[in-house]
């Protein structure tokens, strides 16, 4: 699996690709920049969390299922508390998949 799979794998990812696929098949869109599209979008997604994210957030939570595997970390909490400095939030069950960052420049 690619690193920036991750990225393709979240709502906006997979929206994104879902859109691009009509087009192609509809002969709006060509599939070489249908692929520039998604390359682009990995793109500005690294750019976008090395540069615009600036909180921190604290998670606790019942930790139900955790996984390391092609260097890739996914972690399964029940009942997460997600707190920063202003609010926080309870979440019934929560998924994490995190990556080395040294990985996306490969």
């Amino acid at each position: 699996m690619a690193t920036f799979e991750l990225y393709r794998r979240s709502t906006i990812g997979m929206c994104l690709t879902e859109t691009l696929d009509e087009m192609v098949q509809s002969g709006t869109l060509s599939p070489e920049l249908a692929i520039q599209v998604l390359v682009q979008f990995d793109k500005s997604m690294t750019e976008a969390l090395e540069t615009q994210v600036k909180s921190k957030v604290t998670i606790k939570g019942h930790l139900h299922t955790y996984r390391f595997c092609d260097n890739v970390w996914t972690f399964i909490l029940q009942d997460a508390l997600f707190k920063n400095e202003e609010t926080q939030e309870n979440v019934g069950r929560v998924k994490i998949v995190a990556c080395d960052s040294k990985l996306l420049t490969q």
